[in-house]
């Protein structure tokens, strides 16, 4: 059993190294316009790798839906991320203030 447990985590762990560098070489861990480049070669390969599937399938579709225009900057995703970070960052001391009044008051309220 505890073999089994041990094959089971060397596949997952081959799995995800495998995503990680299927990611690092299509530039998706690289700059906002390698991921962006990496985004748009993903919108123009889609359409055609689904209708392969289908017919390897065996799955007749006589017409693909087309596919969302996606308005995604990856740069501006890492800009607002950043800015969230550290918004939050820069009221955490504040806000650990608040949270040991209250969690005194809190207490001297139990012991009362």
């Amino acid at each position: 059993v505890a073999a089994f447990g041990s094959f089971r985590f060397v596949i997952k762990g081959g799995l995800a190294g495998a995503a990680v560098y299927v990611a690092y070489d299509q530039g998706l861990l690289g700059s906002g316009t390698q991921g962006a480049e990496a985004l748009r070669k993903a919108q123009e390969a889609l359409p055609p790798a689904i209708q392969e599937w289908t017919s390897y399938v065996g799955w007749e579709v006589r017409t693909l839906p087309p596919i969302p225009k996606i308005d995604f900057s990856p740069s501006d995703s890492w800009n607002k991320g950043v800015q969230t970070v550290i918004s939050a960052l820069s009221v955490a001391p504040t806000r650990a203030c608040e949270y040991t009044v209250e969690g005194w008051k809190y207490v001297k309220d139990l012991v009362k």
